[in-house]
């Protein structure tokens, strides 16, 4: 069972770091995340 989460995890942050080029474009992805959960919990930094 942890073999499959395992696997399952590995596999799922491959998919998502495949898209990033560069340690730069995953910082810019990470940021663009963020400001999407701050700006829909309602909370914006200034």
């Amino acid at each position: 069972m942890k073999t499959k989460i395992g696997l399952g995890v590995a596999l799922g942050a491959m998919v998502l770091l495949s898209a990033c080029n560069t340690v730069n474009g995953a910082g810019k992805d990470l940021r663009s995340a963020g400001s999407a959960v701050s700006g829909a919990s309602g909370q914006t930094k200034k």
